[in-house]
This record gives structure tokens, C-alpha cells and sequence, in this order.
């Protein structure tokens, strides 16, 4: 694992047992001795502190980033208000998806979040496509995840102007006197903060929140399991440059003013493929949430088959739902069989296991819109 980084809070993963795995080029801890469905279950109880330092973080300078940034992604960010954020996409000529993002709007500039595995043609994709007027920082600092039901309890401790902010709103603050960028969300359908603080305040940080009693430090494998039940997306797996925003079922990150009769109709990469799909409705395959039976679970690549015997499509993601208490999976299916209820077939080591197209999120969301 040489040539693999690390994040500043690696020597504290292996002080806590962390099971160390190579992730978008970083050693990540992909469980603790907890174990991945305990750790599942007590976030969903209690509370979980992840370290997900890995990803990108990205300030978008110059005197218009949200009109430069709308010419790269489909999502409405001249309309974002100071003090929120939003989920955005950054698509292809073709109408792919080239990667999944936050924006937040702290005021005279914006603050990204990109996937780790993607930073690096994220921020060639941002210097190549801005004019000259605007310019990307990339930072150096940790990102922690305070997340479940008890997240606010504890950030009630240590920093309670922060339990002011609702879902998707983002703002400035102290903690252990030292600056720090929080918002109000996560990558497990419960309520919970993001914080971005300096990278060598970091550990300070962890290991103050993780002595608070409702307070575990969890790894991949159930952030993994968690983001599965909450019905959200893993770019590479989920959505990729071969699959639509429209195809995706993520049409609602596509802003109402970018849409075919909008303020700033399109004017971004693919909007032909993309709006004719929104407005045609001519998609052929949709990505669905699947529900099996027993206790066999259904993984990623798993091949799936309608009541006739036609191969209709593929899993992108699967495993067991500790919450939901069956095997979950999503993946995409040929439009005919996305209707919720419809029965389909998956293959799982030479036999057909019948799951049904359901709704997602599996699990009620937890987040706090006040």
C-alpha cells in the first residue's frame, strides 16, 4: 500500500483497530472491531463519526462562480442562496455523468466537494472549462462525518450555532477555537453535520467527538450499507459517463432553470441528450431500488432477468440491509420493468432469486429540515 495516501486521521485508525483497505487511492478504514453491521446499526441508533478526508475539497474563485460553474454542471447554482448548498452533476458532451458534487454558496466565491476517486480530472475538468476570470483552490483539509439521530446531541456540546442550520444549509464556525465549515448532511439518510477543518487539527477533533458516549467511529463497509438504504447514488457503481441524469432517476438535480423553457435554458454539457429525455421521456432503462427475499443478499454485477426469461438488466449495488432486514440492491432495468412492484429475477451463483422493483429510500430519511 505504499504509493496509497492518507488522510490525517490514519494513525488514529490504527490506534482504534481500524481494518485498513486501499480506496480511491487512500488507506481507508473499511471496518473497526465493531464489525461492519453493528456499526451499521449504531449509526442508525445513535451516532457515527466517519472520516472521509479523501474527498475532493475545492473553492471556485473569480466574479462570477456561479454562472462559470453552471457552464460545467446542469444543477441550478445562480439560484443557490448564501448559506445553502446543493447536489449538482457533472456531465459529458454524450449526456453521461462525470461525476456527482456538493456546491455550498459561503458568499463571494463557492465551496466544492468531489468524490476522491474523480478529484484529480474534477479539477482538470474545472481549469480547462472556466475562462480566465476564475480559478480553482484545492485545500488541504480533513472532512469529518457526524452522522445518526444523536448527531445534534453531541454537536449540541461542542458546537450548538451549528444546531441552528437545517438540511442542506452550510455556514462558518468555531470549534476547539479553531474554524471550522459545517453543513447539515450526509451520505447515510440520517441527520448529520459535515465538517471541514484544517488538516492538522483534525485528530484533535475525532478523538474529542468519538469520547462522547453516543459516538463510534464507523468505516466503508457500513457507510457502504448505510448510503444503500438512504437510496444514494456511488459514482462508478450507481452513475457513470454511460448513464443520464434521466436514466439515473436523479431528474430533480436538474435545476428548473436549466430545463427547456427555463431562464438559462441549458448550457452545459449533453443538455441536448438530457432535455430531450426530461421532455420526451423516451429513456429506455431506469435505475430502481430492488427488495429480495430471505436473507441471501444480491451484489453489485448481478444480472437480472423478467418472469419471462429476458435479460432486462444489471445490479450496481447490493448487499444485506441490516435496517431493512432483507437483501437491498439498485441497478438499472429496461423501462418496461420499472414499475414499483414488478417481480424480477437476479442471478446469484447459477440461480434466479426474485426481488421486486420498490421505492427507494428504504428506510425513512432522518434529515432535519426543521
Amino acid at each position: 500500500m505504499s504509493d496509497l495516501k492518507r488522510t490525517p486521521l490514519y494513525d488514529l485508525h490504527l490506534e482504534l483497530g481500524g481494518k485498513m483497505v486501499p480506496f480511491a487511492g487512500y488507506e481507508m478504514p473499511v471496518q473497526f472491531p465493531l464489525g461492519v453491521k453493528k456499526e451499521h446499526e449504531h449509526t442508525r441508533n445513535a451516532c457515527g463519526l466517519f472520516d472521509v478526508s479523501h474527498m475532493g475539497q475545492l473553492l471556485l474563485h473569480g466574479p462570477s462562480p456561479a454562472e462559470a460553474l453552471e457552464t460545467l454542471v446542469c444543477a441550478d447554482i445562480v439560484g443557490l442562496p448564501q448559506g445553502m448548498q446543493r447536489y449538482a452533476l457533472f456531465t459529458a458532451q454524450a449526456g453521461g455523468i462525470l461525476d456527482d458534487l456538493m456546491v455550498a454558496n459561503p458568499g463571494d466565491h463557492l465551496y466544492l466537494v468531489v468524490n476522491a476517486a474523480c478529484k484529480d480530472q474534477d479539477i482538470a475538468l474545472l481549469d480547462m472549462g472556466l475562462d480566465d476570470e476564475h480559478r480553482v483552490e484545492v485545500l488541504d483539509r480533513a472532512l469529518l462525518a457526524l452522522q445518526g439521530p444523536k448527531a445534534a446531541d453531541v454537536m449540541r456540546r461542542h458546537c450548538p450555532q451549528a444546531c441552528e442550520l437545517v438540511f442542506m444549509q452550510h455556514g462558518r464556525f468555531e470549534m476547539m477555537g479553531v474554524p471550522v465549515w459545517i453543513s447539515r448532511s450526509g451520505y447515510t439518510g440520517e441527520d448529520g453535520f459535515e465538517i471541514s477543518i484544517p488538516a492538522e487539527e483534525a485528530e484533535a477533533l475525532a478523538r474529542r467527538l468519538l469520547a462522547e458516549d453516543e459516538v463510534e467511529a464507523i468505516g466503508l463497509g457500513a457507510r457502504d450499507s448505510l448510503r444503500l438504504e438512504a437510496g444514494l447514488c456511488l459514482y462508478g457503481h450507481d452513475i457513470d459517463t454511460e448513464t443520464t441524469p434521466v436514466e439515473a432517476g436523479l431528474i430533480w438535480a436538474i435545476g428548473k432553470p436549466r430545463r427547456h423553457g427555463g431562464e438559462r435554458s441549458a448550457g452545459f454539457p449533453g443538455a441536448d441528450v438530457i432535455l430531450h429525455q426530461v421532455d420526451a421521456k423516451d429513456h429506455r432503462r431506469k435505475r430502481v431500488g430492488l427488495l429480495g427475499e430471505g436473507r441471501a443478499p444480491v451484489r453489485e454485477g448481478a444480472e437480472l432477468y423478467g418472469e419471462d426469461g429476458r435479460h432486462i438488466g444489471r445490479v450496481t449495488s447490493g448487499g444485506f440491509g441490516p435496517s431493512v432486514g432483507s437483501p437491498v440492491a439498485m441497478g438499472y432495468v429496461d423501462i418496461e420493468y420499472a414499475e414499483i412492484g414488478t417481480t424480477v429475477h437476479a442471478e446469484v451463483r447459477g440461480k434466479r432469486l426474485p426481488m421486486v422493483v420498490s421505492k427507494m429510500p428504504f428506510v425513512a430519511p432522518g434529515y432535519h429540515r426543521g
